[in-house]
């Protein structure tokens, strides 16, 4: 489910996916201002989604780690280790 994910949030298959919209839109006869309006509309929300998946991974990533150290710090504290 992962790979899906990373597959579908990457920036060639989304830069695929507004070519494939604006090549039908140019096909149904949309005139060319809601072509690029739409066009900008979503690089910017693509844009945006994609900035905040990712630091949402790597913000969860450094939870992770902290966690990991604290716990650690946990068992030296205890004597465990």
């Amino acid at each position: 489910m992962n790979t899906v994910i990373k597959k579908i949030t990457s920036r060639k298959f989304l830069t695929a996916v507004v070519g494939v919209i604006t090549g039908l839109a140019m096909a149904f006869g949309l005139d060319q201002n809601t072509i690029t309006t739409v066009a900008g509309a979503v690089t910017a929300a693509v844009s945006v989604v994609t900035y905040i998946a990712t630091e949402g991974k790597v913000d969860a990533a450094a939870v992770a780690k902290a966690i990991d150290a604290v716990e650690d710090a946990a068992k030296t504290v205890a004597g465990t280790e």
